[in-house]
C-alpha cells in the first residue's frame, strides 16, 4: 500500500510542469529552455509558399483573419474563404462585390487571398472580410492609405445588436399593452 502513494524523486520531476526560463547553477542569468515542439511551431509560422500580409477584420459578431499573399498568383485573383472559392462562400453577388472593393479601388489584378471567418451571418462576414482585406493592403503598401480611407474601407463599423433589457421582449419591444 505505502508503494502506491510515495512519490519517488524521479517521479517527481517528471510531474514536475517545465518552465519557460530556468535560473543556471553557474550565474544569476535566465536562461530560455528549448521545448518540445518549438520547432513545430516555428514551422507554422513560417510560410512555404512566401511572404505574407496578415490582418484581422471585425463586424458585428464576425471575425476574419486574413492572409494576403503578393506575389503567389500571376494573373490570377482567388479569394479563399475558409477553405471554399469566393463563389461558393458567397451565392449572391452582392457579398462578392462586398468583398472584393479594395481590389477595385485600387485596381489590382493578381492576388490570393486566404481567409479564416467565424461569427455571425454571411453579410456580416463579408463586411469583416473587407475590412481585414483593406488592413493587409495598407500593411503592403501604405500610399493606398488614404485611397482606402476615402472609400471607408478601413473603418471597423461599430454598430452592435444591443442587448435585451429586462422587462422588455426584445431590446426596446414593450409588453403588449391591454385595456382589459
Amino acid at each position: 500500500m505505502e508503494k502506491k502513494t510515495k512519490i519517488t524523486e524521479e517521479e517527481h520531476k517528471i510531474k514536475k510542469t517545465p518552465t519557460k526560463l530556468e535560473k543556471t547553477s553557474k550565474s544569476s542569468n535566465f536562461v530560455k529552455k528549448e521545448e518540445k515542439g518549438s520547432a513545430d511551431k516555428s514551422d507554422k509560422s513560417s510560410n512555404k509558399t512566401g511572404r505574407y500580409f496578415e490582418a484581422v477584420g471585425r463586424r458585428k459578431t464576425s471575425i476574419a483573419r486574413v492572409r494576403f499573399f503578393p506575389n503567389r498568383n500571376k494573373g490570377k485573383e482567388e479569394i479563399l474563404i475558409n477553405e471554399k472559392a469566393l463563389k461558393d462562400y458567397f451565392p449572391i453577388p452582392k457579398q462578392r462585390a462586398t468583398v472584393l472593393e479594395p481590389f477595385k479601388a485600387l485596381s489590382l489584378k493578381d492576388y490570393y487571398v486566404s481567409v479564416r471567418a467565424m461569427g455571425g451571418g454571411i453579410t456580416g462576414q463579408a463586411e469583416a472580410i473587407r475590412l481585414g482585406i483593406a488592413r493587409a493592403l495598407i500593411i503592403l503598401n501604405p500610399i493606398w492609405r488614404s485611397r482606402l480611407k476615402q472609400l471607408g474601407y478601413l473603418k471597423r463599423d461599430p454598430r452592435m445588436v444591443e442587448r435585451k433589457h429586462p422587462g422588455l421582449r426584445k431590446a426596446r419591444r414593450p409588453q403588449q399593452w391591454r385595456k382589459r
